[in-house]
């Protein structure tokens, strides 16, 4: 918005490079954020949030990736490894981590052994393996039971050693939150 008043337009200036600065900061600090997240986040309205992010994908400021098939739409840095992207967006999720840790810990893992190290349902266990193998992340050999491992083994654990303590430090701050408003 420009003003008449030369101290009000300086003034815009300076409050669009605060809220660009903070959704970078936002992104670069939680690589694969959803939009919800991110809202919740910058405590910005759905229209300004939606305008600067287009404008970040626009000018190439940020990575966005939109998956089609469970909707779903996350974003990057720039500097996070496209190929990386798909596993930053399932190590995200608490159940998919588990089961990506223990198959990277144990290599050939029976679907039992999942089941019982992550004390999920095995419905809940078998839809999220589905997805890893789906997004190219596992592989299954068939045999008499079939044994799951991680495709790219070398990969996998970069992106897990270089974003879990991350994820883990936002899980136990959202729970601390929820626990303070109780």
């Amino acid at each position: 918005m420009i003003m008449t008043d030369s101290s009000r337009t300086t003034w815009d200036y300076e409050e669009l490079n605060y809220i660009e600065n903070t959704l970078l900061r936002h992104i670069k600090e939680n690589p694969g954020i959803r939009y919800r997240e991110l809202l919740r986040l910058s405590n910005l309205s759905n229209g300004v949030l939606t305008y600067h992010l287009a404008l970040f994908e626009k000018s190439y400021r940020i990575k966005v990736d939109r998956n089609k098939n469970n909707k779903m739409t996350r974003y990057y840095p720039n500097d996070v490894p496209t190929e990386q992207t798909s596993i930053i967006g399932y190590i995200r999720q608490d159940a998919t981590m588990q089961i990506i840790s223990f198959i990277l810990e144990n290599d050939l893992c029976s679907f039992n052994e999942i089941v019982e190290h992550t004390k999920k349902a095995p419905s809940t266990i078998s839809w999220h393996l589905k997805r890893l193998k789906e997004a190219g992340i596992t592989s299954v050999q068939y045999g008499q039971y079939h044994l799951y491992h991680i495709k790219d083994r070398e990969m996998v654990a970069e992106v897990l050693h270089k974003y879990k303590q991350s994820f883990i430090d936002k899980v136990v701050d959202n729970y601390t939150k929820i626990m303070e408003e109780l």
